[in-house]
């Protein structure tokens, strides 16, 4: 049975109001943080009412949980693929995300460097998102860096874990110095830079 058109009209209606209520989050959490940040910020940056907005989110806490699944997505779209076809791939998709989040994302990763450094706090309620996503992203990182390692590609003595974690704690410290001089650091360009250094072949 087909579904009727007024139905996926509505749902199209649906789902690009929840954008739009996503995009609002951002811009609000970015300048005043997840706690200071409220629904009511939300909802007028979104054009609707506080009743509206619950309407789609019932929470702050669904809104930012939205608003990192969103971000994930975007982030899967580029990497999933060369997760299969090795770590040297991987690497450069990553760099690719980097280079994408710098020109076409500042607000998220705004917010994303934001969000992290709040979340450390146990209490935080996005703290088990960002512990359980740092596990995941240095086990990923990690098997990439095993690869390159295996196939002859990685310097001696470079140790595949260290290498993952150095890697992590640069992207997140570039994250920060864009944020305060945007003109002045190339993210893509100093990680490139980096990751030459570890290797034996062309990145």
């Amino acid at each position: 049975m087909t579904t009727p058109p007024s139905l996926r009209g509505e749902y199209a209606k649906s789902a690009a109001r929840r954008r739009e209520i996503i995009d609002a989050a951002i811009e609000v959490f970015t300048v005043a943080g997840f706690h200071k940040g409220s629904l009511r910020d939300v909802a007028e940056r979104a054009g609707l009412s506080q009743a509206g907005l619950l309407h789609h989110f019932p929470s702050k806490n669904h809104i930012i949980e939205a608003v990192l699944t969103w971000r994930d997505a975007q982030a899967r779209e580029v990497i999933d693929e060369a997760r299969t076809e090795g770590g040297l791939v991987y690497l450069r998709a990553l760099i690719t995300l980097i280079e994408s989040n710098q020109r076409k994302s500042p607000a998220l990763t705004e917010l994303y460097a934001v969000l992290s450094a709040e979340a450390t706090s146990r209490d935080h309620p996005v703290h088990d998102y960002f512990e359980q996503r740092y596990a995941r992203v240095t086990a990923s990182v990690q098997k990439a860096f095993q690869e390159i390692a295996d196939a002859g590609q990685l310097r001696a003595g470079v140790d595949p874990s260290d290498a993952a974690r150095w890697m992590l704690a640069l992207v997140d410290g570039l994250q920060i110095q864009w944020l305060y001089d945007r003109d002045a650091v190339d993210m893509a360009g100093s990680v490139r830079r980096y990751l030459r250094t570890l290797l034996t072949v062309d990145l």
